[in-house]
């Protein structure tokens, strides 16, 4: 707790206040936010409620935890790229942090079949490796084919798997539970969202004529187009939202640990409340023309 107090006690009123009167004030307050989130989150992946977990954690939560940690990381890299004022790899690093915090939080609310399920799902490209040996595939004759075989071959031990256990998952065509990403999105989120948030994000990791358009290309006056190699600058806009899919997964696994109680509560509604303040803060001051290197008070 005492990490969370460092982090948390420069926030008083006066501290807040006199950063929300203009949006360069927003974009220095929101850098530090973010950050100091992030090293919250990093706080609260190694939170531990000794009398039910006093070594480390289960196979049965172990997943869970493995997604949050990725959370945490990948708001990290986020963070890193919006005090860099790079939009562009932000948006690339946004879907697969979404991703894992949507899953994190149906693995919760699923319970341990879902679980199960989640981890042998992460077998599919392995059990090919053990068919490619079957086969005779001469690349399991060099260094680096023994060392990728040895392994899936010790983590499927470790599970106490075999090729034959798949059968499920196969049948399911390697979906967690037979649902398609948008299916679990739609159940933890809204369907709604899922256009406007993980689904144009996918052209940021694929490429597609839209992002060359928002990214890449500059349109000039006579209809023709030139290339835009500057990175797009960041703004608010595109950290509070996505730290808004995270604080749920969070809040649930205190929960799962029977660690979530009032200092743990406040920390997380905090995080909420202040995240939910920016982004409607901006959004009333912003003018269409920010930028978050220039200073514009309104």
């Amino acid at each position: 707790m005492n990490e969370i107090t460092d982090i948390t006690a420069k926030y008083q009123p006066i501290y807040i206040e006199e950063h929300f009167k203009s949006l360069e004030g927003l974009h220095t307050f929101s850098l530090q936010f973010f950050k100091d989130v992030a090293e919250l989150y990093d706080v609260l992946t190694r939170i531990k409620n000794i009398e039910r977990n006093p070594t480390g954690y289960s196979i049965d939560d172990a997943p869970i935890l493995g997604l949050l940690v990725r959370i945490g990381k990948l708001l990290k890299e986020c963070v890193k790229y919006y005090e860099q004022d790079n939009a562009e790899i932000i948006a690339i690093i946004e879907r697969p942090l979404i991703e894992a915090s949507t899953i994190a939080t149906y693995l919760m609310l699923n319970g341990q079949a879902a679980i199960e399920d989640y981890r042998k799902c992460s077998y599919k490209d392995r059990l090919r490796i053990l068919r490619d040996l079957e086969s005779g595939s001469p690349f399991f004759e060099t260094k680096a084919g023994k060392r990728l075989l040895a392994s899936v071959q010790e983590k499927m031990v470790f599970e106490g798997l075999t090729k034959d256990d798949f059968a499920e998952q196969k049948k399911n065509k390697w979906k967690l539970q037979g649902k398609s990403f948008r299916d679990i999105f739609a159940e933890i989120e809204y369907d709604d969202l899922y256009s406007a948030t993980y689904g144009m994000m996918s052209e940021s990791i694929h490429g597609s004529w839209n992002e060359s358009m928002d990214w890449g290309l500059v349109r000039n006056d006579d209809g023709t187009f030139s290339a835009f190699t500057n990175h797009h600058p960041a703004d608010i806009r595109f950290m509070t939202p996505t730290i808004n899919f995270t604080i749920r997964p969070f809040r649930l696994w205190l929960e799962r640990i029977n660690a979530y109680d009032d200092n743990f509560k406040g920390t997380m509604d905090w995080i909420e409340r202040v995240n939910t303040r920016l982004f409607r803060t901006f959004d009333s001051l912003y003018d269409g023309e920010y930028n978050a290197k220039q200073s514009k008070a309104p």
